[in-house]
């Protein structure tokens, strides 16, 4: 593909490619060239540095999300779908969080998606500081379970099967030295046995324990709302 030829938009959707098959240290502009037929220096020309391109990227896949219509659905419905949205798109694009969390990657699509929650906690009758915060947690723990399934120990784990054994002498080894350690500990170890009883796999567990999460949030969100309403309302008799 010659240099007159690309465009911004082609290098973005390769360069989403080669992340979601190589992460974040497998993107440079080498390879991006080689993927499309041209040279790196055609790539600094159209998107700038690695830096910028990643930003540009992440921009680019937030487009993914589809956006619920809050008063169509509730408040706790809408909440819900963002948050089940944006980890799905984490999980399709395992380097976003890295993007989110370490780049200055903020754009025009993630502040689109932040509206739509701004929206919906406000529509819950969340306000000033407390609209804030009822925005900020969901989605800290949608990233922070988004970060811990795309690490390497995690990846490790999705190896493993559900009965314990390990694909590989490297694996099993991690496996082992985590049951030693946690036959010191009687909970944590009643806990191991129960999730291998239970016969989940990796991402089984990681499912159960969002749906949990989600749902306990948006309890405790909802209960401080009544909880509101019952103080403005003793004080108003």
């Amino acid at each position: 593909m010659a240099r007159e030829t690309l465009n911004r938009e082609q290098i973005v959707r390769a360069a989403i490619e080669l992340l979601d098959a190589e992460g974040i240290d497998g993107l440079s502009m080498r390879k991006l060239g080689q993927k499309l037929g041209s040279a790196a220096t055609a790539m600094y020309w159209h998107v700038g540095n690695k830096e910028n391109l990643l930003v540009l990227a992440a921009d680019e896949v937030w487009s993914e999300v589809r956006l619920p219509d809050v008063p169509a659905v509730g408040w706790r419905t809408a909440a819900r779908e963002l948050m089940y949205a944006a980890r799905e798109l984490c999980d399709r694009h395992r380097w976003l969080v890295r993007v989110i969390t370490t780049y200055a990657g903020y754009s025009e699509g993630m502040a689109g998606f932040q509206e739509r929650a701004y929206e919906t906690f406000e529509a819950a009758g969340f306000r000033d500081a407390d609209l804030d915060w009822a925005v900020s947690t969901p989605f800290m723990f949608v990233t922070g379970l988004a970060f811990m399934s795309s690490t390497d120990a995690a990846e490790v784990k999705e190896r493993t099967s559900a009965d314990g054994a390990a694909q590989s002498e490297a694996d099993a080894a991690l496996v082992a030295q985590a049951g030693a350690i946690a036959e010191k500990y009687p909970r944590l170890l009643a806990s191991m046995e129960g999730q291998a009883q239970r016969g989940q796999t990796f991402s089984e567990q990681v499912d159960a324990v969002f749906a949990f999460g989600v749902e306990t949030i948006l309890d405790g969100l909802a209960a401080r709302l009544a909880a509101r309403a019952d103080a403005v309302r003793v004080v108003s008799e």
